[in-house]
């Protein structure tokens, strides 16, 4: 029974590649000379730190460029908040969402509920299977959840005939 799984999970090398791309623009832009600005990973954990507010914004643009250029989705990123570490200095944690949550995974399942179509999807961890009769069935699923769930960056990966 031809099968695929609908997934949401962020290409950890390219993200990796691109933290590495924006610490070396902030450090050869003439606005960040002098400054602590940069970004660190940790796992699925990125931390920007700058000596304003201001140059935070300017260093999350710079990440999300990069991150857009190495065609990471960005809706990937959940920002914290702003905090004060020292002086004028601040820090942001942004997280890197992976997996779909259990509502979104809900939400998926009901839209293929509701079509009519004649597939079957359920949840499994933090994907979903989708499995049909046929494989015209399963792409117009995979289209139906691409105009449907337009908040979540979705993958469907694991195609099976």
């Amino acid at each position: 029974m031809p099968s695929f799984d609908v997934v949401s999970e962020a290409d950890m090398v390219e993200v990796r590649n691109a933290i590495d791309q924006t610490n070396k623009e902030i450090t050869t832009r003439f606005d960040f000379k002098g400054s602590d600005a940069r970004v660190e990973q940790k796992e699925n954990d990125l931390t920007a730190y700058a000596d304003s507010e201001f140059q935070l914004t300017q260093v999350k643009d710079v990440m999300t460029n990069k991150l857009a250029k190495r065609k990471v989705d960005v809706r990937f990123l959940d920002e914290g908040k702003v905090e004060k570490i020292g002086g004028d200095k601040v820090k942001q944690v942004i997280k890197i969402k992976n997996g779909i949550e259990g509502d979104t995974a809900k939400k998926i399942v009901r839209v293929i509920k509701d079509s009519k179509m004649k597939v079957q999807a359920s949840i499994q961890g933090d994907a979903v299977r989708v499995q049909g009769a046929k494989r015209d069935d399963l792409q117009a699923a995979m289209q139906l959840l691409r105009k449907e769930v337009p908040d979540t960056p979705l993958e469907f990966n694991n195609f099976r005939d």
